[in-house]
């Protein structure tokens, strides 16, 4: 599903170029499914989500983008949400495609969401990690950011840590690269396995569900046409240190105290999964 390229503010960094976006959802997106139930609002500064029993939408990055810092607010589906997921993600196309997943499972009111990440590289995912949140997403808006450098993906809400992914090709595991990714998210039923494994349905009586998106915001480096907007070196210089960025001794604590406290599946810790042995990531972590 491609679609054009917008011109964002570009700036000069050490002889290359780093788009920085701020985001406008008219600039930065195009709605590409939901026949009406997604919606862009006050002048580009909102975009809403929504589910029925008819459809569901979603909507997609017009840039491509390969390695970056990018930012989004979210606003959860509230109440009974059961059976529904709001997922936002990173992934390119192919049989071999590439993948950084945000997954939000809806819950019965008064239950928490459960926020479900994966990484695929080179289409081989099955690297789940589940986390409860430690604070109500439905109630107001949050951050939800993806790192990805050339040497590690972390995943953050709020700024803090939850999830870090090195880049361990040395012992053989894949890692995201070389594919240039665009962002999507999308509303939908997945009653069949969402929640508690597929036994607790969507309550239609409660549609439409509904998920507000804002403050969208990148420091990343586009591609077009196969060629990278920040060149085939990649600096180190204050203006993109993200490209360099690792997490410090203060959030490897914060990442460590989150996975102890609110983590509530991790695939490196599933023999019952892996009998032959847990993937060689999990034994380096």
């Amino acid at each position: 599903m491609a679609f054009s390229r917008v011109a964002l503010l570009i700036c000069t960094v050490i002889g290359y170029f780093v788009i920085a976006s701020a985001g406008n959802f008219y600039q930065d997106f195009d709605i590409t499914w939901g026949d009406g139930r997604a919606k862009i609002l006050n002048n580009g500064e909102l975009l809403t989500l929504s589910l029925d029993k008819a459809s569901g939408s979603g909507f997609q990055s017009k840039n491509e983008y390969l390695f970056g810092k990018i930012d989004m607010q979210l606003k959860l589906v509230p109440g009974n949400s059961a059976g529904t997921v709001t997922a936002y993600y990173l992934s390119s196309k192919g049989a071999t495609w590439d993948e950084i997943d945000f997954e939000f499972l809806g819950n019965l009111s008064g239950e928490p969401y459960i926020l479900h990440t994966n990484v695929f590289s080179q289409g081989k995912g099955n690297r789940e990690q589940q986390f409860y949140l430690w604070f109500d997403p439905t109630a107001d808006f949050h951050t939800y950011s993806i790192l990805w450098n050339p040497q590690r993906i972390v995943f953050s809400v709020d700024g803090s840590p939850i999830r870090e992914f090195k880049n361990m090709e040395s012992k053989g595991v894949p890692f995201p690269k070389n594919q240039a990714m665009r962002i999507y998210s999308s509303l939908w039923n997945a009653d069949d396995w969402a929640t508690r494994g597929g036994l607790v349905k969507t309550d239609w009586t409660q549609a439409p569900f509904t998920a507000s998106y804002r403050n969208f915001n990148a420091n990343a480096c586009t591609v077009s046409s196969g060629t990278s907007s920040c060149g085939s070196n990649y600096p180190s210089s204050s203006n993109n240190a993200w490209l360099s960025e690792e997490l410090d001794s203060t959030n490897q604590e914060r990442l460590k105290w989150l996975q102890k406290n609110y983590m509530i599946y991790n695939y490196c810790s599933d023999t019952q999964r892996f009998p032959q042995g847990l993937p060689p990531e999990c034994n380096t972590a």
